[in-house]
């Protein structure tokens, strides 16, 4: 008997290609699949529904109340992963594949991650909330769901790769690089990475819009969203302006000589790194090299400014069996988009900040060649240096050493 026979597994469907074909390729394997879409509503919208319930076909089947979904025309991420669209997107798959499919009203806890994004930028931050979703919602709250529905695992439509094996799990890389997710997953607990299953991460993009298609899915031309799901037109510094109304004030932009240059209309504006949209006349190509929240101030110079030798993080979540040994070679995935980089990590004692069981707390990386815009608030994410596809753990960095 299979693994797949008696075993039940609820996967997060986004309305995606992605999720579509990990629920289909689920059920061919002979798994009992239950569908969730997460509704998660963006700032400003009043939606009242229950907590989950099932769709309406399914929840007259099961004798269950039908859920109250919000009127048409409300504004939910019309341009992420959990619009009205998508919504009715994941129903069709549902429907093509038989299945049940649930629809979780996650606003309430979702506001946390909203609230997590505009304080980050409120502190001089950049932050990651596709990653703090995941953590909290996805591989968080669902797996309370998941639980509460007598669910043994919890699958998605992210591009890595998960398993377990003799008592030890791990996270690898998907084997599509061009579109490996593992960066987004590295905070997933390892009692919960055990549960999790990711049926397209051992696949190529191509082979699962075929896939889909042999399906018979509506979804299997849709394109991938891209952008923040809660960020309306992408345009994240008037959603802050909006959710933090103190951070919209008038401040200077400072050169390396410390010479004013411009001025700015709040420093949440700006990322490290940054070099467009400056709107300052200097006669060269400078970027954003620091920021002050508390002074309001913004500094530019020149790449040189950027550079960093190493960085300290914290929240670390490491995924093997003991944190690395210090000074282990690894790389560090320190943007969702930038290549990692060769390094050396060291688990900090716990009188350096960590926690005494040495599981938590925080870590440094040391750098082999200085990178650039190494960002306060961005996730960390480390690479065993032998087999660069495997996940070792990860942490925010809390500051840079060695830049501007």
């Amino acid at each position: 008997m299979s693994r797949a026979q008696g075993q039940r597994v609820l996967v997060a469907m986004s309305g995606g290609v992605d999720s579509a074909v990990a629920a289909a390729l689920l059920r061919r394997e002979g798994f009992d699949v239950v569908g969730c879409f997460m509704r998660l509503g963006t700032p400003g919208e009043d939606l009242k529904a229950d907590a989950c319930d099932a769709e309406p076909e399914t929840a007259r089947r099961m004798g269950r109340s039908l859920p109250v979904l919000p009127a048409p025309g409300v504004k939910i991420g019309h341009q992420g992963c959990c619009s009205i669209s998508d919504a009715a997107d994941a129903r069709l798959v549902a429907a093509e594949l038989g299945i049940p499919l649930y629809v979780c009203n996650f606003k309430a806890d979702f506001g946390r991650v909203i609230d997590y994004f505009a304080d980050e930028y409120a502190r001089g931050r950049t932050p990651n909330p596709c990653v703090r979703c995941n953590d909290w919602l996805k591989f968080g709250k669902l797996h309370e769901y998941a639980v509460n529905m007598g669910c043994d695992f919890v699958a998605s439509g992210h591009y890595a790769r998960s398993g377990a094996a003799e008592g030890e799990t791990w996270l690898r890389r998907g084997l599509d690089h061009t579109k490996d997710q593992s960066y987004v997953l590295f905070g997933v607990p390892t009692d919960r990475l055990s549960r999790m299953l990711l049926p397209v991460g051992g696949m190529h993009k191509a082979r699962v819009r075929e896939l889909a298609k042999e399906f018979g899915l509506p979804v299997f031309d849709k394109p991938d969203s891209q952008e923040i799901c809660f960020v309306p037109d992408n345009d994240y510094a008037s959603l802050v302006d909006r959710l933090r109304p103190e951070l919209a004030r008038e401040g200077p932009i400072i050169d390396e000589s410390g010479r004013v240059v411009g001025t700015h209309q709040g420093q949440h504006r700006f990322t490290i790194g940054q070099r467009r949209g400056l709107d300052v006349a200097v006669g060269e190509r400078v970027f954003v090299t620091a920021k002050d929240p508390d002074s309001n101030v913004v500094r530019i110079g020149k790449r040189e400014g950027l550079m960093a030798r190493g960085c300290l993080a914290g929240e670390a979540n490491w995924l093997t069996a003991e944190p690395p040994a210090p000074g282990t070679p690894v790389w560090a995935k320190y943007r969702y988009n930038t290549p990692a980089a060769p390094a050396r990590v060291r688990v900090l004692e716990s009188g350096e900040g960590a926690t005494p069981s040495g599981r938590l707390g925080r870590f440094s990386v040391e750098f082999d060649e200085p990178q650039a815009a190494v960002a306060p608030g961005q996730a960390i994410v480390l690479y065993d240096a032998a087999d660069p596809d495997l996940v070792l753990g990860g942490g925010w960095i809390e500051r840079a050493r060695g830049g501007a």
